[in-house]
């Protein structure tokens, strides 16, 4: 190579250097912690911008709709200072006024500094969305967003994270993640009087949006079978040998944990499981197919095409049902929504999906799904609570206002 070439590819290297765009740490840092913290499946309509709000959560009280969060400095939050986005964080307090605790601020309050610092300086450099914020959709007195000044002081505690001692750091790193950015409990948890999370019944499951945010205990988890491997598959690809997610959850799976990091994802799993150590997957139960039960003969005819004729399933079409967690929950509530109104395709990667499901609402009578739902579970869990017509009857008519 000649002296003028040498030159020339001096200056090439220097030009593809300096005309690089350094990625910068902070923003980084907070653009994981923004997936962590499941921004975006809330701040997200179907067709709409990343994080120019929107979307409409149904409650008890009306209607409320997600807000843009987007760096737009009109209708989203390009105008925050550092406090202001501190404060909505902790207390859900903005400066146009106080917000619903649909927002997770009462699990958000959790975050570290550091990790706060991180997460604004990332939403300051996102693209803006010029979209106006709807209005919600709540009547009154709940309307009147002066009164959840005294609900923060009757039912929101701005505590930082306070580390276990006893426990080790990988343990408290995944009670960080679920109990702060994962606000897991807002939907596992249930609600006391006050709407607030019931401490009393940490994780232990909840209704929302008609069906069961399911008890995630480690004492539950265990008993039902979970492992770090089994927990961690459905949390990164919504499926493992336990089942698939489903509901909220989905959105939850591909828009957050999916992207946790190997070592978050084990803290995760270990808090959740209570074990640092990885456990063994135990023995599904045996199965035996009664003939004469009354169920019998629906699962022949609606459920063996996809599921088989020992509920072994179909990789990437259907899930098995003989390990299969949702069946083996307390409730029948998840089961019995699934039979009524089925599961759209979903799909994880290019390779791994599963089919849709078909739902059963107009095509067996109540006590046909009151039948099908007993065998499944008297098949394949451990469960012996019986559901009658009368209370698929009930349920049909509560999830019949969230598919309005």
């Amino acid at each position: 190579m000649n002296l003028s070439r040498l030159a020339l590819a001096l200056l090439l290297g220097i030009g593809v250097v300096t005309g690089a765009k350094a990625q910068d740490p902070l923003v980084e840092q907070g653009r994981y912690l923004a997936k962590v913290g499941d921004c975006a499946a809330c701040h997200t309509t179907e067709s709409g911008q990343t994080y120019a709000g929107g979307l409409a959560f149904k409650t008890p009280f009306g209607v409320i709709y997600s807000t843009n969060i987007s760096a737009d400095k009109k209708q989203g939050i390009g105008n925050y200072s550092y406090q202001d986005f501190y404060e909505v964080m902790h207390n859900g307090k903005a400066p146009t006024g106080r917000l619903y605790p649909a927002m997770p601020y009462t699990s958000y309050h959790l975050v570290t500094d550091a990790d706060m610092k991180a997460l604004y300086a990332y939403f300051m450099q996102t693209k803006p969305a010029a979209t106006p914020n709807r209005d919600n959709e709540v009547g009154f007195p709940f309307n009147v967003r002066t009164g959840l000044l005294g609900w923060n002081l009757v039912a929101h505690d701005d505590t930082a994270f306070a580390p276990d001692a006893t426990k080790s750091a990988n343990w408290n790193r995944g009670r960080y993640l679920v109990d702060g950015l994962g606000h897991c409990g807002e939907c596992h948890t249930p609600r006391n009087f006050f709407m607030a999370m019931d401490s009393s019944h940490y994780l232990q499951g909840a209704r929302i949006e008609g069906v069961m945010a399911p008890n995630i205990t480690a004492t539950e988890l265990r008993r039902q079978g979970w492992t770090q491997d089994s927990l961690s598959k459905l949390l990164q690809k919504g499926y493992s040998i336990k089942g698939g997610v489903f509901a909220g959850m989905y959105p939850v799976v591909e828009k957050s944990f999916a992207y946790l990091t190997e070592e978050d994802m084990h803290a995760v799993t270990s808090y959740l499981l209570d074990s640092d150590t990885p456990l063994s997957s135990p023995e599904p139960k045996p199965a035996t197919l009664d003939t004469r039960h009354p169920g019998y003969a629906l699962y022949r005819n609606y459920c063996t095409g996809c599921h088989g004729q020992d509920g072994q399933g179909k990789p990437n079409v259907t899930p098995a049902l003989s390990s299969n967690g949702t069946l083996d929950q307390p409730s029948p509530v998840n089961t019995l929504a699934i039979l009524l109104h089925g599961i759209p395709a979903q799909s994880y990667s290019q390779t791994e999906r599963f089919a849709p499901m078909p739902g059963y609402i107009n095509e067996m009578s109540d006590q046909d799904l009151a039948d099908l739902t007993n065998f499944l579970r008297q098949t394949w869990s451990s469960q012996s609570v019986k559901v009658s017509a009368d209370e698929v009857r009930t349920l049909k008519q509560e999830l019949a206002e969230h598919h309005e």
